[in-house]
């Protein structure tokens, strides 16, 4: 799955990277192969495709650009970042132990608590600010350690290296979830992650029309894994949104530019709004972890969060009263979405649950888009003028 363009930079390896024109007829875009079966020249003798369920030649231009993006070997897309979750708990099997960040995506929380013990998987969660408090937490049949940095909605960091050490030290796999970041602004196998993991649906995509999941490694053991499993489960994309994702990995270089742009222009002004108790974004000095963000990142990504004053009340008045910036679930798109993490995307973890982890009723989460800057600021200060 390697590319030719491994020694250039993202941006070029973004729209060439498995991207080579049809040998046949010279067009510079690849047509969408959606064929579900391919002509064999003998039986059993077949140019890499017999079936597309396990193997397209659109989601191979896929999986290779993402890969070559998260500087990888292998790419394995999925029809969801859910199915990749699926897939590779599936890999550590029955009677094993996960760990994971206790700050984590709701839906991969559900999946861990709600879908996981019925298939003989134990999982517990964690803090991690700390990298070394996942010693304690490690048990002898512990197979994955599984971290989002930043983590999804209260931004908290992990140290990707340190943990990564610990987990292979007790002969475990480490997964980090690279949504938020992308392959621009983070790269976790550098930084010794075993598998990366993206919902394609966001960053990777960017335009909030394809609904898909990959997994990046540099481990041929894992590849053959998971794409087993990739076949044998069926959890595949098709032809047309692998074709989108990948026209949407064209511009994720200057996207990821202008999006972090905007967040950090958003969060300095939420900063000094009276109606605001407190900001979350790692580029911001004010961010705990923000020297730890510097190391371990590119840059700081388009996601914000922010406490407001008073309690959802408040919070619902503000929401309706945003022009630009829409009130919906999902992240990573051009469009600036907005959402109240308590009850949207985390409204699956029980109240205590919520209350620990600080996702209060207040916390607002922000997918700062690309419009444009002054756009959004004043959108925002009108809506929090009208919320109290």
């Amino acid at each position: 799955m390697a590319s030719h363009y491994e020694n250039n930079g993202f941006g070029t390896r973004a729209i060439h990277a498995g991207q080579e024109p049809d040998p046949t007829t010279g067009a510079v875009i690849p047509p969408i192969s959606l064929s579900t079966t391919f002509k064999q020249s003998a039986a059993g003798v077949h140019n890499g495709f017999d079936y597309s369920r396990s193997g397209n030649p659109s989601r191979v231009n896929f999986e290779t650009a993402v890969a070559s993006l998260e500087k990888g070997k292998y790419g394995v897309a999925f029809s969801s970042g859910s199915a990749v979750t699926a897939t590779i708990l599936s890999m550590a099997g029955a009677g094993s132990h996960v760990l994971s960040v206790n700050d984590v995506y709701g839906g991969t929380y559900r999946y861990f608590t709600k879908v996981a013990p019925v298939n003989g998987i134990e999982a517990t969660f964690v803090d991690l600010k700390n990298a070394d408090a996942i010693k304690a937490a490690l048990k002898p049949n512990t197979k994955l350690v599984w971290i989002e940095s930043p983590t999804n909605p209260t931004l908290r960091l992990a140290d990707i290296k340190a943990i990564a050490e610990y987990t292979h030290a007790h002969g475990a796999l480490l997964v980090v979830d690279n949504t938020f970041m992308s392959p621009y602004f983070q790269n976790p196998l550098t930084l010794g992650a075993d598998i990366v993991v993206h919902s394609v649906t966001k960053y990777i995509n960017g335009h909030s029309d394809v609904v898909m999941g990959v997994a990046v490694t540099n481990s041929d053991d894992i590849h053959q894994k998971l794409t087993f499993l990739q076949n044998s489960l069926g959890a595949v994309p098709s032809a047309f949104d692998c074709y989108l994702a990948r026209r949407g990995i064209m511009t994720l270089e200057i996207r990821m530019q202008r999006h972090e742009q905007n967040a950090l222009a958003v969060a300095r002004f939420l900063e000094t709004h009276a109606s605001v108790t407190e900001v979350i974004y790692p580029g911001l000095e004010s961010h705990p972890q923000h020297a730890l963000a510097k190391q371990q990142q590119k840059g700081f990504g388009g996601m914000v969060s922010f406490r407001m004053k008073g309690s959802l009340d408040n919070v619902n008045k503000f929401l309706g009263k945003l022009h630009i910036i829409t009130l919906a679930e999902s992240l990573g798109g051009v469009e600036s979405l907005i959402e109240v993490p308590a009850v949207m995307t985390h409204a699956s973890l029980s109240p205590e649950q919520r209350a620990a982890l600080g996702i209060t009723d207040t916390l607002v989460r922000v997918s700062v888009g690309i419009e444009n800057q002054d756009d959004l600021i004043q959108d925002l200060d009108k809506a929090l003028k009208s919320a109290y």
